[in-house]
């Protein structure tokens, strides 16, 4: 294909709206100021004002006073997995672990923490290994001749601007 082969797709003219020309002399509606008004910082060349200025005052959502707190940087997620589909997947005796989980496509990857509800029958033994699990999950596993081992959730959600736990052999700036 060339560039001389491309044709103009037909559109009428009643949908195709005219791009308009600013500055171009008075008799075009736009010309004079070019509909940026008479003096000030929007007349002028280079004039950009960032969202919610004011001109210079300070801006309302400076002077509203700030209050509350938010936990959402404190939250853990959980992704939940049902003991049927547990039975489904796994076969008896097998460990369920998080990676297993991702292998068998009932996590997604970005998955941490795993928590197993009890929605469904459980009809096999398994150890599993999550970071919760609910009562009615624990009882159906536990029923079957399974076993629950909870991993800590604890360390692995602390907010980056916590200090980690120091060492026992770390040197002292101190001393």
């Amino acid at each position: 294909m060339r560039l001389a082969d491309v044709r103009r797709i037909q559109v009428s003219r009643a949908t195709r709206k005219k791009r308009r020309r600013v500055g171009r002399g008075q008799g075009s509606g736009w010309g004079t100021t070019a509909g940026r008004g008479n003096k000030g910082q929007g007349s002028r060349t280079g004039s950009k004002r960032r969202l919610r200025f004011e001109g210079g005052q300070m801006p309302l959502y400076r002077r509203l006073p700030k209050k509350g707190f938010s936990n959402a940087g404190f939250g853990v997620e959980f992704h939940v997995v049902n003991v049927g589909a547990l039975d489904r997947t796994f076969e008896a005796g097998a460990e369920v672990s998080v990676e297993s989980l991702r292998r068998a496509g009932l996590a997604p990857k970005r998955a941490r923490f795993i928590k197993v509800l009890g929605h469904g029958d459980l009809g096999k033994a398994l150890a599993i290994r999550c970071h919760a699990v609910s009562a009615g999950a624990r009882e159906k596993v536990e029923g079957v001749g399974g076993r629950i081992e909870v991993l800590p959730t604890r360390a692995e959600h602390r907010p980056k601007h916590e200090k980690k736990p120091r060492r026992a052999g770390a040197k002292d700036s101190a001393s």
